[in-house]
């Protein structure tokens, strides 16, 4: 396992690295904020792993089940969090909506622009997406600068959506993404220093 990567911070999961998991997230270089070179994670090989994804899938469900008695939707992230939020919400038996990039979804939609480390972006999501007071996860495959998770809850707050903690695989702590979060709660499955 990488120096600095830890499993489960402050859950009954802590130092539980399922079979397959830690083989199946590699780091590639990336870059980050006026182009100085960074390292990400990447899911890749995990999606491609059937144990290792179930495994995931297996970590996420038990965290939701044992933390939130009721659960109404699953909010996915543009666009990993497509690929991680479908198969979560399918097993909990709840629906799943998309929070997407600007212009990709039908329909009268709500709207926000952030700013990211290198410029700025949209989401949207459908107006109708949600119900005023539907219980909702917003799942994501990383957490980095946190701008992107952020926006996604002020799209859900708009929608006056009860976001129940925000969710991801990964969270990259020394950006300091958590703490944009503010008040919502948030947990991350592995954490790299």
């Amino acid at each position: 396992m990488a120096q600095g990567r830890r499993w489960g911070r402050g859950s009954a999961w802590a130092g539980y690295v399922p079979p397959g998991c830690s083989s199946s997230i590699t780091d590639t270089p990336w870059l980050l904020a006026n182009c100085s070179p960074s390292v990400c994670s990447d899911i890749s090989p995990l999606l491609k792993d059937p144990v290792a994804f179930k495994a995931l899938i297996d970590l996420l469900e038990d965290h939701l089940r044992a933390s939130f008695p009721r659960i109404d939707v699953i909010a996915g992230l543009d666009s990993r969090g497509f690929l991680i939020g479908p198969s979560l919400a399918q097993r909990l038996g709840v629906g799943f909506v998309l929070i997407r990039k600007k212009g990709k979804l039908p329909g009268p939609t709500e709207s926000i622009s952030y700013a990211l480390e290198y410029g700025k972006a949209e989401l949207e999501i459908q107006s109708d997406a949600v119900e005023a007071g539907q219980k909702v996860v917003v799942v994501d495959d990383l957490l980095a600068t946190g701008g992107t998770m952020r926006a996604a809850c002020e799209l859900l707050v708009r929608l006056k959506a009860d976001i129940l903690e925000c969710l991801v695989v990964i969270e990259l702590k020394a950006l300091g993404g958590a703490a944009k979060l503010e008040a919502i709660p948030f947990h991350s499955l592995l954490q790299y220093d």
